[in-house]
């Protein structure tokens, strides 16, 4: 990760200051930097960990940074990891521009591999990462969503780009279709594990240790798991009371809604089926051969669902 962070510095470089001065702030906030290691352990579990290897965990830190630049000015979010973001401190279009610039160089060095796989992959993944933010603007203030449209949005939204990110690196090693195929759907399950445990976060965590306001779903009207179910199983007056916060997208409400959330159980159905989804991770690396880095991601995997931040 120390030579990835090289090639991230290095590849941040522009002639223009603003550019740099944004990219730098929100690349040095750190972050648990999940999906470039989830590159370079796919790589090395298939027997490959050279140069190539830290220019796409690069490029694949590149993308997810911009989608978090894009996603802060859509969300109006002023706070992340801890800190202010981007958009709250340079500004909407410097953040959407800045954002633009990640997404490009991202493409320059995916084109220096030279592999038409790749770029492939990627091309695709980002096309449905941007659907993913559309079907999540479109779900807001929704009451009516399933669990089955909840997990589409993050399917596209989150989970793609972890997907990416493992065939990327199974590509890089030469794999075999099937190691390959198997490397991608551990990407899937480990992504969709991640995102439903941030969402039971959002009403169980702690702000210090998550890095943002606690009710940030509830302030935009994401209606995320534990919502969901809240409003499916919970008693009349806890899914009504979720229903109007949800329509009112309004943080005001968030302890009514957190002692709805909590008398239904919504938060261990959600972290329950987290876990299921991670051991479906755990399953999809059964044609990777045993190493230690093969045993890494399996505890990535377990880790993805025991975390409070």
């Amino acid at each position: 990760m120390q030579a990835v962070d090289r090639v991230i510095r290095a590849r941040l470089h522009s002639d223009v200051v603003l550019i740099r001065q944004v990219a730098e702030y929100i690349i040095s906030a750190g972050g648990k930097r999940l999906r470039p290691v989830l590159t370079l352990l796919s790589g090395r579990a298939l027997g490959h960990g050279d140069a190539q290897l830290h220019e796409l965990a690069a490029m694949i830190e590149f993308i997810h940074t911009a989608t978090l630049l894009h996603d802060d000015v859509v969300d109006e979010s002023d706070l992340r990891r801890g800190r202010e973001t981007a958009n709250a401190l340079f500004g909407n279009a410097a953040s959407v521009l800045v954002g633009d610039f990640l997404y490009t160089r991202a493409f320059q060095m995916m084109v220096t591999t030279r592999n038409m796989d790749i770029l492939a992959v990627m091309a695709e993944a980002t096309n449905i990462i941007a659907e993913g933010e559309v079907l999540q603007l479109l779900n807001i203030g929704n009451t009516d969503v399933t669990e089955d449209e909840y997990l589409r949005v993050i399917k596209y939204k989150t989970a793609k780009l972890f997907e990416a990110s493992a065939r990327v690196g199974a590509l890089s090693a030469g794999a075999s279709a099937e190691q390959v195929q198997a490397m991608a759907e551990y990407g899937m399950y480990l992504g969709t594990a991640f995102q439903i445990i941030d969402d039971v976060l959002d009403y169980s965590g702690d702000a210090d240790t998550i890095g943002k306001s606690l009710g940030d779903d509830l302030a935009e009207g994401k209606p995320t798991l534990p919502l969901i179910y809240t409003m499916r199983n919970g008693s009349p007056e806890a899914s009504a009371t979720v229903r109007d916060a949800l329509e009112h997208a309004s943080r005001d409400r968030f302890q009514d809604v957190l002692a709805a959330v909590q008398s239904c159980g919504a938060l261990d159905y959600a972290r329950a089926e987290a876990v299921k989804v991670a051991e479906q991770a755990v399953a999809a690396l059964a044609p990777i051969p045993e190493s230690d880095t093969r045993q890494a991601l399996v505890e990535l995997a377990r880790l993805s669902v025991d975390r409070s931040a």
